[in-house]
């Protein structure tokens, strides 16, 4: 039996990538998915197809999670279709590996606006519509948090800020029967990976000699920690960051 039938999800920046993945997974194991994207509706409606074509339920649903009018918009529409929420994984995310003396005002602000601020807009309008029985929200961070490369000093700090935010709002949102875990990948094959030249070279070859399971990870191989944590298989699990990078540290 589908572990997710009759539960609504949110997917934020879900039209590539993790995002993509996890919103297949979810939908695979029967909840209705809200596919969330910022600028690449082909994307979106992509992961839509896919996921009706396979007899699932989605729907691509526009917005900035940067800021508070784009978040609202985005949960109007799941309220408009589905009229509740069950699940939200806050995905969206951005990254920009530069030595420290190029970054600006303007490389922060972009990193914590989605990464931090994101999340904390989105996770706001959820409670809005989490019933009256709770749900899971699922943050993806990285194991940059507790292990920043060179290079990687504002991206790594926007994810030791989901970590410690997972933390307190598993706490604050306790009594309200609301779970919030994160999932801690590492390397992982996606379309920003390999725009950023990380994979199919020597930098590749370093990460899977670091990674004791010996590759580097797939959407599929974090959307299935996403789902456990989505489900009532993790009902006495909160607060924790899950990792899932192979081993990875």
């Amino acid at each position: 039996m589908s572990r997710l039938n009759g539960k609504v999800a949110v997917v934020t920046g879900a039209s590539k990538g993790i995002g993509a993945g996890i919103a297949k997974a979810l939908a695979a194991e029967g909840a209705s998915v809200v596919v969330n994207y910022a600028s690449s509706k082909e994307g979106a409606d992509k992961v839509v197809a896919e996921i009706t074509g396979s007899g699932g339920k989605a729907i691509s649903a526009h917005g900035d999670v940067a800021n508070s009018a784009g978040v609202e918009k985005l949960f109007a529409e799941t309220k408009k279709t589905f009229g509740k929420l069950d699940i939200l994984v806050n995905n969206a995310g951005v990254f920009q590996f530069q030595p420290l003396e190029t970054v600006t005002e303007s490389d922060f602000h972009r990193q914590f606006n989605i990464n931090v601020l994101g999340t904390v807009l989105a996770t706001q309008q959820a409670l809005k519509l989490f019933g009256p029985d709770g749900g899971s929200v699922v943050n993806v961070s990285s194991v940059v948090s507790t292990g920043p490369p060179p290079m990687s000093s504002v991206y790594s700090a926007t994810k030791g800020a989901i970590d410690t935010l997972t933390v307190a709002l598993s706490r604050e949102l306790a009594p309200k029967k609301i779970r919030v875990n994160s999932v801690n990948p590492g390397v992982t094959e996606t379309e920003g990976v390999h725009t950023a030249g990380v994979l199919g070279g020597e930098q590749e070859k370093q990460f899977v000699a670091n990674t004791p399971l010996g590759r580097v990870g797939q959407p599929d191989d974090i959307a299935k920690a996403v789902v456990f944590l989505a489900s009532d298989d993790s009902r006495w699990i909160t607060g924790e960051a899950v990792r899932v990078s192979g081993g990875l540290r």
